[in-house]
């Protein structure tokens, strides 16, 4: 039995359709779980709770974690640590595996011009300071406490299918350009910003969750390399629907009005960093061991428009 708590999200999504080709039995957990593939079998639970967590973890090999609490920083701070103590905690009891697919919010800001898995970790943000938390919990269960885990790590991810207010890329660049209005772009246009596509990270995950030398190791989910400048991907996207490629920048004032009207860009202010400068994140780790290449910019941003635009 492989299980995903936090099915429902976009990343829990994609990974579901993967799983079938190494398992025939998929247990989807979440508060309202809904089949991806015709055998998968539902749980409805609260994953804060602990026995209905229990529960849902009960009889698996291996179990992801692809839950996504709300986007806040004070959600964060109370649901993270308590969610994924009881995780490691139940995964050692019932002797399975635990994949956690992560961010990179823990990264040092000066560093996060290249981006690898051996990335100083001083997290600037609080919302990075509770990721490191988390992360640290994992490793350090896998070196004193005999837990299998890994960590699957993405960059921002975009994708078909990705919830138009769950994705900074929807918001501000596709959504606008779509209705025939400006991109926006945070802090300077002029700097590279890395993307994982979904559909990519799905795929790597389920392919690291069934490699038994996989663990015990953090991994960067394949990412597209020589990421391009927010003002190459508005160019980019505004080509692809045939509209005017124009950018308006929005400084660190203007996404705090912004989030007046927009909670994912409130929430965004104190991760300015990643665009202020180059966010570049490299997956040549997991690309050299697995020999796969990620999905170019090109092709998955075609895809998005194809998909969620047309």
């Amino acid at each position: 039995m492989q299980t995903i708590l936090g099915s429902g999200g976009i990343i829990g999504i994609e990974l579901a359709k993967e799983l079938p080709k190494y398992t025939d039995r998929v247990r989807l957990v979440a508060r309202n779980p809904k089949k991806v593939n015709d055998k998968d079998e539902l749980v409805k639970a609260d994953v804060l709770d602990y026995a209905q967590l229990v529960k849902a973890i009960a009889g698996s090999d291996i179990v992801y974690v692809t839950v996504g609490f709300e986007y806040n920083t004070k959600v964060w701070q109370e649901s993270w640590p308590k969610f994924m103590r009881n995780v490691i905690e139940i995964c050692k009891k019932e002797d399975c595996k635990l994949v956690f697919f992560d961010n990179v919010y823990m990264y040092d800001e000066n560093h996060i011009g290249k981006m690898t898995e051996n990335t100083p970790i001083n997290p600037p943000s609080k919302k990075g300071k509770v990721r490191a938390e988390i992360a640290n919990m994992i490793l350090d269960a896998v070196k004193n406490d005999g837990l299998k885990a890994l960590i699957a790590r993405s960059a921002d991810f975009y994708g078909p299918g990705v919830p138009k207010n769950n994705s900074l890329l929807n918001e501000i660049v596709f959504k606008p350009l779509s209705n025939g209005k400006k991109a926006n772009w945070l802090c300077s246009p002029e700097h590279k910003h890395s993307f994982t596509y979904t559909v990519d990270a799905g795929k790597a995950t389920a392919l690291l969750g069934n490699t038994e030398k996989a663990y015990g190791q953090v991994w960067h989910l394949p990412t597209a390399s020589n990421p391009m400048t927010g003002k190459e991907i508005v160019n980019l996207a505004a080509s692809k629907f045939g509209a005017s490629p124009k950018i308006q920048n929005a400084p660190r004032f203007l996404v705090k009005l912004m989030g007046l009207f927009m909670p994912i860009m409130k929430e965004s202010v104190e991760m300015l960093y990643q665009y202020d400068r180059d966010y570049v994140f490299d997956s040549s780790k997991f690309e050299k061991e697995f020999g796969i290449s990620p999905t170019s910019y090109e092709d998955g941003i075609s895809e998005v428009i194809k998909t969620d635009y047309k």
